[in-house]
């Protein structure tokens, strides 16, 4: 296939309906009267692969002869194009190698596994497993499925506008997240095939912008490192192949802190009930950077595989930066009741107290020779602050420290 047309984004559109879910629209009237626009969330978590790449992945493979499927198939992958590689090898009968950096969530490691396919862990980030898949590839004579850089895979990724716009005809903007790319490609372009007035959005992490610098330089470039919590994300080198279509439709790129995923996850969690990975979060916290009002702007949730151990520490980082879990710091009198006494003014702001730490020995001045560190819970900034003014109007000195949980 020589480029992206409209012909073969519709027969990637038949051939994903085989397995992919058509995942509908979901209103946010959350997001929506945060923002004051009309807020929509694709839920491409929902996938019976927990993400979109099921879509990319089964209409690649498709395309393959069946000399070339024989062979088996190899991919480099993160995690969610490894489990989409690895289901549609499945259906097809043929064997699957996935290459998944050492870093990958124990969650897509396992249910990579459980659909069947072999799974070698090799090097930190996701460029290492895939210079380490290519050796695989040519030692073996496997055919290689690249997660991101293959018009092909593009293509089965793009079906998601095909969905966005039968389903929302006058949507004004498209927030699609960005690792190498191939996402981006395939929606920014179906997009702008079916209606150029479209805005589509890519989203990146700060600390893997990869993508952001090369259009910036107008040629794919090479990130130093990259530092993210948005694993599905951590890409240091975008596309060549998809790179110039992503220059052509993208109308922007909005990059995100790692905190604004913490975050995001904690309000998809209690507004919408949705388990969605960090990567998935991205155009989620990046609504807030959109400065638009008045419009129809979908969400793309790019994946939702997140391992518990992951999610209990972003819950808890959550509730640290909403200010709904902090740690005071005060200097006790040596004497008896005292404890008492500060538990009692916290008690009356409906301070709920889940650690103490106790220190006798941080000074020899009896009349001030205790620290005592408080972690509470509230129900938010203004609760925090009523609770910390209590105590100073007691005559304490709270000094705010770095909550422990």
């Amino acid at each position: 296939m020589k480029e992206l047309t409209l012909d073969k984004f519709e027969e990637a559109y038949e051939a994903v309906r085989e397995v992919a879910s058509e995942t509908k629209l979901i209103y946010s009237d959350y997001f929506s009267a945060q923002t004051d626009n009309r807020i929509y969330l694709k839920p491409e978590n929902m996938q019976l692969t927990g993400a979109y790449k099921l879509r990319g992945a089964y209409y690649k493979i498709s395309t393959l002869s069946e000399e070339e499927r024989s062979k088996g198939l190899i991919t480099a992958s993160a995690g969610n194009h490894a489990q989409g590689v690895a289901y549609a090898a499945k259906c097809y009968g043929v064997k699957a190698v996935i290459v998944m950096p050492t870093t990958t969530p124990l969650i897509k490691v396992n249910r990579t596994k459980g659909y069947g396919a072999e799974v070698i862990l090799q090097g930190d980030v996701y460029d290492e497993a895939c210079a380490y898949a290519y050796r695989l590839a040519e030692e073996k004579g496997y055919t290689f499925v690249h997660p991101f850089d293959d018009l092909d895979v593009a293509t089965g990724q793009g079906t998601i506008a095909m969905e966005i716009i039968k389903e929302l005809p006058l949507v004004d903007y498209i927030l699609v997240p960005i690792g190498g790319g191939g996402l981006a490609a395939g929606v920014s372009t179906l997009a702008k095939l079916l209606n150029p007035k479209i805005k589509v959005i890519g989203v990146e992490p700060a600390g893997a912008n990869c993508m952001q610098e090369s259009i910036r330089a107008g040629k794919v470039l090479t990130l130093d490192t990259v530092n993210t919590i948005a694993d599905g994300t951590a890409v240091k080198t975008p596309g060549t192949a998809i790179f110039p279509y992503v220059s052509k439709n993208l109308d922007g790129i909005i990059t995100v802190e790692d905190e604004e995923l913490v975050v995001a996850f904690l309000d998809m969690v209690e507004n919408h009930k949705m388990i969605v990975e960090n990567s998935g979060l991205l155009t989620v916290a990046a609504l807030k950077h959109l400065d638009v009002k008045n419009k129809k702007i979908v969400a793309i949730l790019s994946g939702g595989n997140m391992d518990v151990i992951t999610m209990s520490s972003v819950v808890q980082q959550g509730l640290v930066l909403r200010d709904r879990i902090f740690t005071v710091s005060v200097l006790l009198p040596d004497k008896p009741g005292e404890l008492t006494r500060v538990s009692g003014v916290i008690a009356q702001q409906s301070g709920n107290v889940i650690k103490l730490e106790h220190n006798q020995f941080v000074s020899i001045n009896r009349n001030a020779a205790v620290e005592l560190r408080i972690t509470l819970e509230a129900y938010g900034t203004e609760h925090k602050n009523k609770i910390i003014e209590a105590l100073t109007e007691n005559g304490y000195q709270p000094k705010v420290v770095r909550a422990s949980i």
